[in-house]
């Protein structure tokens, strides 16, 4: 597994606001959806591309475009979908999957109840939106399905990260078809699996409590 920690004084601007717990949910969700762009915008640095001309009003220029088969974007219910917005900004013809987890909040075992991915993804890069990765083993579940299927290579893009979950994720997944992306690494995980000092539920923060 590969970690890039986006070290952006713009990152860390959004990441204050979206901590303090006197953000209200209308501008979580603005901040989130402003942040996710540009962690993504580090995150697809590496994307694949094929080279290409066009024909300018003067002449002959060479160029990129995203290489076949395009990427994937997989948000991870229910959080994942504030994520969404930031990222098909810069991937507006990318494809869309989706994968329902919920997580027992004794146990901390994370399951799956939505699976809406392509059965085949040979070949293709997926990108993931997480906003919290806290323990890891949703995230575990989530790439094993994936790789499963085929992916090429598997970025998961989350706000905040914990070390044990980068811990837990560096040792499933050891080689370098892994990678996350994050606004930051926070000091631990709390005896309820929460990152601290975190930022609290992020899906009760974009969506409000159910």
């Amino acid at each position: 597994m590969r970690t890039l920690l986006v070290d952006h004084p713009l990152v860390t601007h959004k990441l204050t606001l979206l901590r303090a717990s006197t953000t209200d949910n209308t501008t979580f969700r603005m901040l989130a959806d402003e942040l996710v762009t540009l962690l993504a915008y580090e995150a697809t640095r590496d994307i694949r591309v094929t080279r290409t001309e066009v024909t300018t009003p003067v002449g002959i220029a060479p160029g990129v475009k995203l290489a076949a088969p395009g990427p994937l974007i997989v948000p991870v219910l229910r959080a994942g979908i504030g994520m969404l917005g930031g990222m098909t900004r810069l991937l507006p013809t990318a494809s869309v999957g989706f994968v329902g987890m919920v997580r027992d909040e004794e146990s901390l075992v994370a399951s799956t109840y939505a699976n809406r991915l392509p059965t085949n993804l040979t070949g293709r890069e997926v990108f993931v939106l997480d906003p919290m990765l806290a323990t890891g083993g949703t995230l575990v579940t989530v790439i094993n399905t994936l790789i499963d299927r085929g992916a090429t290579a598997v970025t998961a893009i989350c706000l905040l990260a914990a070390p044990e979950g980068l811990a837990k994720i560096d040792e499933a997944f050891p080689g370098e078809n892994v990678r996350i992306v994050t606004g930051a690494i926070d000091d631990r995980l709390n005896g309820k699996g929460y990152i601290v000092p975190g930022l609290g539920d992020a899906g009760d923060r974009l969506f409000g409590e159910i």
